[in-house]
């Protein structure tokens, strides 16, 4: 008898370790651009119509204070990979499309983790975290880059879609790049001597407002100039279908393993120019019709999801990485077709600010049979939060030394946890801000120069709003709290000085 209990227990151990490979969730998050907290039709202020995205939200839960880690993208995305607050990198900040890649691949990321714990990994889409080690070379392999920070496979627009380089980057390389018209890119010295924007401004399919002047692309000009590579650049109204098309060959590619895929959307991000089979299908003009494209880029996927029978194993996550803008750079009637829709909901202000406006965005998560459908959450979430909690779910293991800002709030995004965070740095352009429950403090910063829109004048010891009462941030009490905004400071600084796990 004895002599079968080893063959017993090996046989068990056989059939358990494929079991837990299969409890290992798929994760999907759709990270899109510019979006702000009324621009999905399930939010307060929206007047388009979103079925796809709204299918998250009745699926799932629908998250009402949940906050991007910056009011602009290359910090948000900094740190949704690297669970660290983008201050602590000063390389963390808007970057030039030919900046290197500032992420250490020395770090332990989201993706590296989760590779490490037996998952297939992928970014597809807008990347914006640099590329190389400075002054790329685009007609060779351009690296380090995603597949060095734990990524196995990506399809990228390098930077953004308003400046150049205005090409695709798969596995290190341009796509479809002709070595005998190399491509050259600056962000100094002119190099490209063809009418620019700003020379030949009549010839454009869209107008540029402000900074967008350079080198013109798809009748589009751009930030930056660039010279060859024609066969290369790319179209613009074909960009959403082809990152979507990367996107749901990864998933049809993986469905048999645990993969984890960053689908990172250019829309509704500058310049905006949507699919014909889009145009005017809002009403509110590019950045409308844009954002009816995006939904359907969530369909594409969420359809996938269903053909491939994974939709009950995987954990879609939809949010955004700033807040709303109206006109930033090209001349889209933004403004003009706004109508009824109110971009920012609520909030105040935007992209660029550190009112809620600039950070609190959509955030919908779908798991079935752990998420309870058709729910709403008012806790305090932020994304900084994603790396701990999504490894968690994926029973990766951390290492000591990674995610230091980056907690795990499974019972939040589980709906359990009704409150959430007990604090969160809000930051933009060398400042933060901090959340402690319903309080909020923002420093004087750069709101003074960002418009009407935003309308701030900040006093040089910063503002103080109770959002309790005041969720347009109009009433600034630091005078009759200043014990309040005392404590606000003190654990902002605090913070600064250590890893935001307390």
């Amino acid at each position: 008898m004895r002599c079968w209990i080893p063959l017993i227990v090996l046989l068990l151990s056989l059939i358990f370790i494929p079991t837990i490979k299969a409890d290992q969730p798929n994760i999907v998050i759709i990270y899109t651009d510019d979006f702000g907290y009324g621009d999905v039709g399930c939010y307060e202020g929206a007047n388009v119509k979103t079925p796809n995205i709204d299918r998250l939200a009745k699926e799932g839960i629908k998250f009402t204070d949940a906050h991007c880690s910056a009011a602009t993208c290359t910090p948000s995305r900094y740190t949704l990979l690297t669970g660290s607050y983008a201050f602590r990198n000063e390389r963390a900040r808007i970057l030039a499309g030919s900046a290197g890649l500032i992420i250490d691949p020395k770090l332990d990321t989201l993706p590296r983790v989760l590779g490490n714990a037996g998952y297939k990994t992928a970014v597809v889409g807008k990347w914006h975290l640099g590329l190389g080690e400075g002054d790329v070379d685009w007609n060779g392999k351009v690296a380090p880059g995603p597949n060095e920070v734990g990524f196995d496979y990506h399809f990228l627009i390098p930077a953004t879609g308003d400046r150049t380089p205005c090409v695709y980057l798969e596995q290190h390389r341009v796509v479809d790049l002709d070595p005998n018209d190399p491509i050259q890119v600056s962000y100094g010295k002119r190099i490209d001597f063809s009418p620019s924007g700003k020379e030949a401004r009549d010839t454009l399919k869209m107008d540029w407002s402000h900074g967008h002047n350079s080198t013109i692309v798809n009748g589009i000009s751009r930030i930056g100039w660039m010279t060859g590579g024609k066969k290369t650049r790319w179209v613009d109204e074909d960009m959403a279908d082809r990152i979507t098309e990367k996107a749901v060959d990864f998933i049809r590619q993986y469905k048999e393993k645990p993969f984890f895929l960053y689908f990172s959307t250019h829309d509704i991000h500058v310049p905006r120019v949507p699919h014909a089979r889009f145009v005017g299908k809002s009403g509110m003009g590019p950045r409308g019709d844009c954002i009816i494209q995006t939904d359907w880029c969530v369909g594409q996927l969420l359809d996938t999801l269903d053909e491939m029978k994974l939709a009950d194993n995987t954990l879609v996550l939809f949010a955004s990485d700033n807040g709303p803008v109206l006109d930033d750079g090209y001349k889209d009637d933004a403004n003009e077709k706004l109508g009824s829709h109110d971009p920012n909901g609520p909030y105040r202000a935007g992209k660029y600010s550190l009112f809620e406006g600039g950070t609190r965005t959509p955030f919908l998560a779908r798991f079935p049979g752990r998420i309870e459908p058709g729910t709403t959450s008012a806790a305090l979430l932020g994304q900084v939060d994603l790396p701990t909690t999504i490894a968690k779910l994926c029973d990766a293991k951390i290492p000591n030394s990674a995610f230091p800002d980056s907690r795990d709030a499974t019972s939040t995004l589980f709906g359990k946890d009704k409150t959430g965070r007990p604090h969160l740095v809000h930051e933009v352009r060398g400042a933060q801000g901090l959340r402690l429950g319903q309080w909020k403090y923002v420093p004087k910063s750069t709101h003074d120069n960002l418009g009407p829109w935003i309308n701030a004048k900040i006093p040089a010891g910063g503002a103080l709003y109770d959002l309790s009462n005041d969720i347009a941030e109009r009433k600034n009490l630091s005078q009759k709290e200043p014990a309040k905004l005392q404590e606000l400071k003190d654990r902002l600084a605090k913070i600064r000085k250590s890893g935001d796990k307390e």
